[in-house]
């Protein structure tokens, strides 16, 4: 029995996609090694090693797997032994680059996933004779709009990541350590439904003001704002991704207020998420009410990222990104304020773009949360 997400004819489907796409790119050929492209488009999962494995497509060529022999039962295992796909399998001692020209034919135009390293991305070039450039902007355009199916997935990973936000309070107090409270945090991520725990930060105090401090020894006090930024993969390989600021006990009253604009600034951000808007637009929508509120130099990133078997990729909610968003785009809205060497809070949700607006997947309680 198949233990991939979704039927063969999805992934038949994407590749029918992918090489369409190619051929609208001009590319000839596009060559995908391990990571979230290669999962999305046949199930092969895993990262890129010394030994190449690459799906060489395009328009007018059978999808072909160079693989190494010893990986060759995992790569059946996938959409690639359903589908019937090429295969062409090696061993230490020969030449794999070989075999990818042997794939790809007489070409001009090559494109490669951002996930293939230079460690095989130069003898590629070397043995085909052509200049190699990114694929990224054919691959990107089947990944960032979600079919039913994987919306339904990214529901059930916020649902889960709802279910661990829910019971934080269970963990986080006074005279606990950040490492203390995110192996709690961690377990649970686990026991409500997710096949891996992605990241895990618990920023207490100053801590809080670094966006991407992860955890550390240090005891959380009471009176502490605490960032809480949560997520992992169900499953199927899609993502979960939220954010929710806790304070144990009692707040001093300036980081209430500002913590409660901070609330407004996302839902403006969410409320600004349809087809048609574009991605800074959204941007725009959170920054305005946190710099009208005089915060517009605490929030130090952009309002958010696209979602899926990566936690992070396209589209990007950022300044100057004049992407128009469409239904079916998946994405992170995260503004955040941070203050150094005192405290720093976000606020985080995934939301699906709707025919009419945005689909909120997360709804654990979005305002300061008293714990402790």
């Amino acid at each position: 029995m198949s233990t991939l997400p979704f039927p063969s004819s999805v992934y038949a489907a994407r590749l029918e996609r992918a090489a369409a796409l190619a051929a609208a790119a001009g590319l000839d050929a596009i060559i995908v090694g391990p990571g979230p492209d290669l999962q999305y488009l046949v199930g092969v999962e895993g990262d890129t090693i010394e030994r190449l494995t690459a799906l060489v497509l395009g328009p007018g060529l059978a999808p072909t797997v160079i693989v190494p022999r010893m990986e060759l039962a995992k790569v059946r295992s996938t959409a690639v032994g359903e589908l019937g796909l090429a295969v062409s399998d090696w061993v230490d001692g020969e030449n794999p680059y070989d075999l990818v020209a042997a794939a790809v034919g007489a070409v001009s135009r090559v494109g490669v996933s951002d996930a293939l390293p230079a460690l095989h991305v130069i003898p590629v070039a070397e043995r085909i004779g052509v200049r190699i450039e990114l694929a990224t902007p054919v691959l990107r355009e089947g990944r960032m709009i979600k079919d039913a199916d994987e919306i339904a997935e990214l529901r059930r990973a916020g649902a889960a990541i709802d279910a661990v936000h829910r019971r934080v309070p269970e963990w986080l107090r006074a005279g606990r350590t950040e490492r203390e409270v995110a192996a709690d945090i961690a377990e649970a991520i686990v026991a409500e439904g997710h096949r891996t725990v992605e990241f895990v930060i618990v920023g207490s105090g100053p801590n809080g003001a670094d966006p991407h401090h992860e955890v550390s020894d240090r005891v959380i006090g009471d009176g502490e704002v605490v960032v809480v930024d949560i997520g992992g993969a169900v499953p199927s390989g899609y993502n979960s991704d939220s954010t929710r600021t806790y304070v144990v006990g009692t707040p001093a009253p300036d980081a209430a207020d500002r913590i409660a604009v901070l609330v407004r600034a996302q839902q403006a951000a969410v409320d600004a998420a349809r087809p048609g808007a574009t991605a800074e637009e959204v941007d725009a929508a959170a920054r305005r009410v946190l710099t009208d509120a005089g915060l517009g130099e605490a929030f130090l990133h952009r309002t958010g990222h696209g979602i899926g078997v990566s936690v992070h990729e396209e589209p990007y909610i950022a300044p100057g990104n004049d992407l128009v968003l469409r239904e079916g785009m998946a994405f992170s809205i995260e503004p955040g304020i941070y203050f150094a060497g005192e405290w720093g809070a976000r606020i985080e949700d995934i939301v699906v773009v709707t025919a009419e607006g945005c689909e909120r997947l997360n709804v654990a309680p979005h305002q300061l949360t008293a714990v402790g």
